[in-house]
């Protein structure tokens, strides 16, 4: 433990608000803390730690860890396709099995670009009448053997790194359709900031996207909650439900759904 990070014994109590502005300024330079750590540091009881942290995060300035916290980070490049698709991928296919549940047969599905909703298309297959709308041309790739599913492609501006169309035109798109279901990726989410993203260009098709759906359902891992983007889309309170893995530490959890949010983790 660095020299300013020892423990404050013969301190006065600190104020709460205090107490968080310290935690802030720890973290600035510490990127991540342990529990243990702040009890040490000013000498209080683990319950009043986790308060602060609960606070801080519901002010979207930290992500709780497991034994600790660690500053939100703002993600500036969201990886490629080609990086994506190998991450976490039990995780996501356990999300998608979730997710599979909430469809029918005959249903007008719209299938975000993402990897994650890309483990929904097995699902998708064996159900007869389905239409698939999508801007992601790695899950039209995929439904091109699937001659009983009808699939309508977006277009717009490719994307080269995500293989996406966006922009304006991939919305118009979507403004002229009607769906009954919207599976919503996100490449960063905490619950202060809703879903975001560092490319602008993806925001208009997301917010068309789910304008024209009945039902909308996020689905995102937990490695990508407690980052964020320039741009945001939609607070959490816009989705029904919110899907997840079980990686999400639960104090995240249990803030998420005291606001009210339906939240399964896989």
């Amino acid at each position: 433990m660095s020299e300013d990070l020892l423990p404050l014994p013969d301190a006065p109590p600190m104020q709460p608000t205090q107490r968080r502005e310290m935690i802030i300024r720890r973290l600035r330079r510490e990127q991540t803390l342990s529990v243990v750590q702040l009890t040490e540091i000013f000498n209080c009881s683990h319950m009043t730690v986790r308060r602060d942290i609960a606070v801080l995060e519901q002010e979207g300035l930290v992500f709780s860890v497991p034994g600790g916290v660690r500053l939100a980070s703002q993600m500036v490049n969201e990886p490629s396709h080609h990086k994506r698709v190998i991450l976490e991928s039990e995780q996501k296919q356990r999300m998608a099995i979730i997710a599979a549940q909430y469809l029918k047969p005959g249903m007008v599905v719209y299938l975000d670009a993402g990897t994650t909703t890309l483990c929904l298309v097995p699902h998708i297959i064996a159900l007869s009448g389905i239409t698939v709308i999508t801007n992601d041309f790695s899950i039209v790739m995929a439904l091109t053997e699937a001659r009983h599913v009808n699939v309508i492609h977006t277009g717009g501006v490719l994307d080269h790194d995500n293989i996406t169309g966006i922009g304006t035109l991939a919305a118009d798109t979507l403004r002229s359709l009607a769906t009954d279901i919207a599976f919503i990726s996100s490449s960063s989410w905490d619950l202060q900031r809703g879903i975001t993203t560092p490319s602008e260009a993806k925001v208009e098709v997301k917010k068309a996207a789910m304008a024209g759906s009945s039902q909308v359902v996020l689905m995102a891992t937990s490695s990508k909650y407690g980052t964020f983007g320039m741009y945001r889309v939609a607070g959490l309170d816009r989705f029904d439900p919110i899907i997840s893995d079980d990686g999400l530490p639960p104090d995240s959890a249990a803030g998420i759904r005291r606001s009210g949010i339906e939240l399964i983790l896989a």
